[in-house]
């Protein structure tokens, strides 16, 4: 076929950049008691890990921060917007609901023209699927430079009068700029799953084309989100282990040949609870969920800006997300390698 004599050798696709923003309110445990809630910062601490979280006031969007992310990881790439070939944005809080998109938003925001934006909506782990997505393109040679911004602002989707969801969420955006890296290093691994039969454990029930928004919806609160606590953990856990387990047989790797393992920040349970099966050391593990709180998909590339100084050339860099669909996702990055 024509088509595959275009398709040379694939390349090395990797992480040259990464950047974050977070909303300027802090609202720490005290100040979610302080709004009269039947809780105590010991108690959030205890079962989340979270002290503290971001919220983004009612002037601020998802677009908003994805733009300063962005820019901040264009600049650490080194390159310049026109050096883009293709924006992927990972939301299930986009400024619309349905169209324009927040990858077109954002494209005219940071002045790239005419390339490629799309959204992926994978909930907590969509920086998995959307990273997956853009290092193909840079891997067949399709495209040469990729931003992927993951951002999310579910704050405005909880019910502050409910005291097992309220504290559990925060806001923030997190991006990284995937290039050519040298031969060996980079998005290693794609490893996505999901399993729709525990769609209802952690859902939005009013919005969508199964069940406009109505009034009625409204006094419900249908709108915001219900989640199963217990029934998340127990999913998250019986998926992550073994789905874990099978990509360092796969790719005949040992726990200990992992540099950092990097879980989305959902819950410390959770993230202790697999550590501990897997035996994961300590020094091994990477966590900044008590000062951001969940933050869905940004929370992987928050991660990834917060420790970025601190990552060995070479080392290898385990990225796991898990949450709403059910979904869950594993990828491994060699980092540096920058050509």
């Amino acid at each position: 076929m024509i088509i595959n004599s275009l398709m040379g050798p694939l390349i090395s696709a990797g992480i040259i950049g990464v950047g974050k923003e977070l909303p300027e309110k802090a609202v720490s445990n005290q100040d979610i008691v302080d709004m009269g809630l039947d809780t105590s910062d010991e108690w959030i601490s205890e079962r989340t890990g979270i002290k503290n979280r971001y919220i983004a006031d009612e002037n601020t969007s998802s677009v908003d921060l994805a733009e300063i992310a962005a820019k901040r990881a264009i600049e650490n790439a080194g390159i310049n917007v026109t050096d883009l070939d293709g924006i992927i944005v990972s939301t299930t809080t986009p400024d619309h609901l349905m169209f324009p998109s927040a990858a077109c938003l954002l494209q005219s925001r940071i002045g790239a023209r005419n390339i490629f934006a799309l959204d992926v909506s994978a909930a907590c782990t969509g920086f998995n699927y959307a990273i997956s997505t853009g290092s193909q393109f840079v891997r067949t040679g399709q495209m040469k430079n990729v931003l992927v911004v993951a951002v999310d602002c579910l704050s405005k989707f909880v019910d502050w009068t409910d005291r097992a969801v309220c504290p559990l969420f925060g806001d923030g955006a997190g991006a990284v700029v995937l290039s050519e890296v040298k031969e060996g290093y980079g998005v290693l691994t794609v490893d996505l799953s999901s399993d729709g039969r525990y769609g209802d454990i952690l859902k939005v029930q009013a919005g969508g084309s199964r069940q406009p928004m109505n009034q009625n919806g409204f006094d419900n609160k249908e709108y915001l989100i219900q989640m199963a606590g217990r029934a998340v953990f127990k999913t998250a856990v019986s998926k992550l282990v073994p789905s874990i387990s099978a990509v360092l047989e796969k790719y005949e790797l040992s726990v200990e040949e992992i540099g950092t393992f990097v879980f989305h920040q959902a819950n410390i349970r959770i993230i202790e609870f697999v550590k501990d099966k897997l035996g994961i050391a300590d020094d091994q593990l990477y966590t900044n969920i008590h000062k951001y709180g969940n933050t869905s998909s940004a929370s992987i590339p928050i991660v990834l800006d917060d420790k970025k100084s601190s990552f060995k050339e070479g080392e290898l860099v385990m990225l796991i997300g898990f949450g709403a669909g059910f979904a869950w996702g594993v990828n491994i990055v060699k980092w540096g390698g920058r050509l």
